[in-house]
């Protein structure tokens, strides 16, 4: 008798490879591709904003928009700019001066921005024009 007749005793594992192979293409093309990402202010950039060493002005346009020193600022460039201004030595005064007609909501979420980051010399500027109401 050949050993050709003789029943064979390992398990075939050709069918189980190809199993695992079919799955794992399965689970490759099920996971989500990451779409979100991260946003990083990179130094340098044409037409940032560099905080004064004195004072600066922060105004709250009737539009809701954030001016710093005049020029109009994203929230995320406003904290960066609070920080920076926490670093300098010694630090600079931040003056807070929304319009008469701004938001009181925008100010209110402005304000706590910059309570957030902690700004030591805080001001608000043109309190005067607000003294009497009957204007």
């Amino acid at each position: 008798m050949s050993d050709n007749s003789r029943p064979m005793g390992e398990m075939n594992t050709t069918p189980l490879i190809d199993v695992m192979l079919v799955l794992l293409i399965m689970f490759i093309i099920t996971i989500p591709i990451a779409t979100n990402g991260i946003e990083v202010d990179l130094p340098g950039e044409p037409g940032t904003t560099v905080p004064d060493p004195v004072k600066n002005r922060v105004v709250i346009s009737e539009a809701g928009a954030i001016l710093w020193n005049g020029e109009p600022v994203s929230d995320r460039q406003f904290v960066g700019l609070l920080q920076d201004t926490k670093l300098m030595v010694p630090t600079p005064e931040l003056q807070f001066a929304p319009s008469a007609n701004a938001s009181y909501d925008r100010s209110a979420k402005v304000l706590d921005l910059v309570r957030r980051v902690e700004v030591g010399n805080f001001a608000f500027a043109d309190t005067h024009l607000y003294a009497r109401f009957d204007r």
